[in-house]
């Protein structure tokens, strides 16, 4: 696929690592020089100095034949000026644009290919917001990941000593819990992946990956660990674009303080949220946090733009007392630095945008993708089409399909019904079939093996 990525940023740079690793044709273009030859030196990727609306930049990076554009620079006019001039000079098929703002993103009509021709519009904030909405309501978990419209949930848990099954062989699940189907679809132990066995042994400490429908998470969660009561205090450092997204999404359910530094957007907070408290001050001053009753505190979430008072503020919050705490870091370095010691959860909004990018990008009917364990592994939603004589997957068991190394398939939603995979179990075509890989590079294989032949067309 030839792909043309405008900005060499953070989610750019980050996309084009994904990218140019799977056999793609790739070239980035910023304006940022010194930036695109530390890109060039490590990957093995074209690169284009100029601003990426301007024509005849676009023409150099290889507009004429791309097959798609994604624009992911630091500003929404540019990214969404650059598909226009990609849809009306070069016509090229699929355009991607990050637009941030939210008062773009409110007016309908407003991306079409009669107006501003965006096929794909991504918003990092929601992204982010949506994915620590998730852990907030399921509490105790790592990652929560939903498939098929939230019918199916993928989580992530640290099994403690004590749980139920930890010790134990996983087949014991279904004798503790007869009336509730689960798949546990990968473990991590000392950061190497485990396929799971009918015979393997849960220990504590281990990361287990597990997918069951909605309404049987907590009880699954609770044969891992011991559950964690439901949160309701919840303290938010940092009023920016997520801080006041994820306040708005929860304000209604939890009790929600906000500590922000800048007096202007204290007064903009209060006028426009209802029943946030807002905070002026800074979220590691020790004297405001004690006072706030920051030990009461069941989440402490450190969600400002600078990764190092985000680190600080959340070692103190819980060093005060704060039930758990999560942080954001946009460095990936430090993501497997902080993650599991004092810090609960740390979240890269990079790996989370990738996912939505990832979607888009593969090949074969893929409904989504999400990057697991801070990228070593993806859990991606196929649609398998075909019959029996077109399809590598249609009508056969899935015991019998010749998975890539590494790959399990976790589940299979059939119209409203979750299917927990069994090696009985026969895939129809329209099935929403969700498998996780633990080895990327196989992903390749994974999209021929679901890609239906010709006969079917």
């Amino acid at each position: 696929m030839k792909i043309i990525i405008l900005g060499a940023g953070q989610v750019g740079g980050t996309l084009a690592e994904n990218l140019a690793s799977e056999a793609n044709d790739i070239t980035v273009v910023d304006t940022d020089a010194d930036r695109l030859r530390d890109l060039g030196d490590r990957l093995d990727i074209r690169t284009v100095v100029g601003r990426g609306s301007f024509p005849t930049v676009l023409r150099q990076a290889g507009a004429d034949d791309a097959d798609m554009l994604v624009a992911v620079t630091n500003s929404d006019e540019t990214n969404m000026v650059a598909c226009q001039v990609a849809y009306t000079l070069f016509h090229t098929p699929t355009k991607i644009a990050r637009v941030r703002e939210s008062v773009y993103l409110t007016r309908s009509g407003l991306f079409s290919n009669e107006a501003i021709p965006v096929d794909v519009l991504i918003s990092p904030e929601q992204v982010v917001t949506n994915y620590i909405k998730r852990l907030i309501e399921h509490p105790g978990s790592l990652q929560v990941i939903d498939f098929a419209g939230g019918k199916a949930q993928l989580v992530a848990v640290r099994a403690y000593y004590g749980g139920p099954l930890v010790g134990q062989e996983l087949r014991q699940i279904r004798k503790h819990m007869p009336n509730v189907d689960t798949r546990v679809a990968a473990i991590f132990r000392r950061n190497q992946a485990i396929l799971p066995q009918g015979d393997t042994v849960i220990e504590a400490d281990d990361e287990v990956f597990f997918i069951a429908a909605r309404g049987h998470i907590r009880a699954v969660m609770s044969e891992m660990r011991r559950l964690d009561d439901n949160y309701k205090r919840i303290v938010i450092a940092g009023g920016g674009h997520i801080g006041e997204r994820l306040a708005e999404a929860i304000e209604s359910r939890y009790q929600v303080k906000i500590i922000e530094m800048n007096p202007a957007r204290c007064r903009y907070l209060s006028d426009t949220l209802d029943s946030t408290i807002i905070l002026q001050g800074s979220a590691s001053d020790r004297d405001l946090l004690v006072e706030e009753n920051i030990n009461d505190a069941d989440v402490f979430l450190a969600l400002t733009n600078d990764d190092e008072a985000n680190i600080m503020s959340s070692l103190l919050a819980k060093r005060l007392g704060a039930r758990k705490v999560m942080c954001i870091i946009n460095n990936p370095a430090y993501v497997d630095l902080v993650q599991g010691g004092e810090i609960d959860i740390a979240i890269s909004p990079q790996l989370a945008t990738i996912g939505t990018l990832l979607t888009h990008v593969r090949r074969g009917d893929i409904v989504s993708a999400h990057s697991l364990r801070r990228g070593a592994a993806e859990a991606i939603e196929v649609i398998a089409h075909g019959d029996s004589r077109s399809s590598k997957v249609v009508g056969r068991a899935i015991g019998k399909i010749a998975l890539p190394p590494g790959t399990t398939i976790g589940a299979v939603i059939r119209d409203e019904e979750v299917l927990i995979a069994h090696d009985n179990t026969v895939i129809e075509s329209g099935d929403h079939v969700i498998l996780f890989l633990v080895d990327k590079k196989h992903i390749r294989d994974v999209e021929r093996l679901f890609q239906a032949g010709l006969t079917f067309f």
